[in-house]
């Protein structure tokens, strides 16, 4: 049995909490300053409250973090006062280089790794992955702690800092593309062609983010398609709605004005042209 401390049991974490419990080991909490509904939930989970951080963190081996991401250095700084030696996980959804400074903050006490979580919270039919990058040691120490559970535990290629980099690059897309898909089903709303736009969006090809292999064509048609998005941000401010979206959208094509009608480009090349003005 490996014992753990849950820092914080919210929707996520407590439902990570179940499945490390229902898996034989111990998941420990400290409930002094949380709410009903953290309480409720925790109960629920099956851990083991504490009176106090510092007692929670002498049993643990492990220390997960699964709190507000806005939250993530200050939770950091508090156990890096108690001089935990274990191995600390960061599975927050935050940036690398808020990554490297927590780590920095609990080293040289503590192994950290920085963690990932893609999917709902698991349970029942429900799986998500937590992507582990770090010292390999440390993940083989949190690995066994799901084995078999809701939570699959996957390895990231790189250093402390790519989980965190792949968990923003995943949700740049992700959450960026149901707030365009707000946008634009408010913008067929105002001109009353809410179900012709549901219609056309049913045929369209789906998995965009799976297949970058189509990317080289965008950079080839990029500057036919900016034009396009200048008249769309128009059409949006007309009808009272937010029109930044489609301005990014031009000023992320103008990196591609010099691959006009290219589209024998390798990806690496389309990729890089992106990055080639922002550094």
């Amino acid at each position: 049995m490996t014992t753990v401390t849950l820092l914080h049991p919210g929707a996520m974490g407590a439902a990570v909490a179940a499945q490390a419990v229902a898996a034989g080991h111990e998941v420990l909490w400290v409930p002094e300053g949380r709410s009903d509904a953290t309480l409720r939930r925790a109960k629920e989970a099956g851990a083991t409250a504490c009176d106090s951080l510092g007692e929670a963190l002498e049993r643990s081996e492990i220390v997960l973090s699964i709190c507000p991401p806005q939250a993530a250095e200050d939770v950091a700084t508090t156990v890096a006062d108690y001089a935990f030696a274990g191995v600390y996980v960061d599975a927050n959804a935050i940036n690398p280089q808020r990554m490297q400074r927590i780590a920095e903050e609990i080293r040289p006490g503590a192994v950290v790794l920085d963690g990932a979580i893609f999917g709902p919270p698991p349970g029942g039919q429900r799986a998500a992955r937590l992507y582990l990058a770090g010292e390999a040691q440390a993940v083989d120490t949190v690995e066994p702690v799901f084995k078999d559970t809701a939570l699959h535990v996957r390895r990231a290629s790189g250093g402390v800092g790519s989980a965190s980099a792949l968990k923003m690059a995943f949700a740049s897309y992700q959450k960026a593309a149901r707030t365009l898909a707000g946008v634009a089903h408010a913008l067929a709303d105002v001109h009353g062609v809410g179900d012709e736009l549901i219609a056309e969006a049913q045929v369209m090809a789906s998995n965009i983010l799976a297949d970058p292999g189509y990317l080289p064509s965008v950079a080839a048609r990029a500057w036919r398609w900016a034009p396009e998005m200048e008249d769309i941000a128009e059409t949006l401010r007309a009808a009272g709605l937010p029109a930044d979206m489609a301005e990014a959208a031009v000023a992320v094509m103008s990196r591609w004005e010099g691959d006009k009608d290219r589209y024998d480009l390798e990806l690496t090349d389309v990729l890089s042209h992106l990055r080639s003005q922002g550094e």
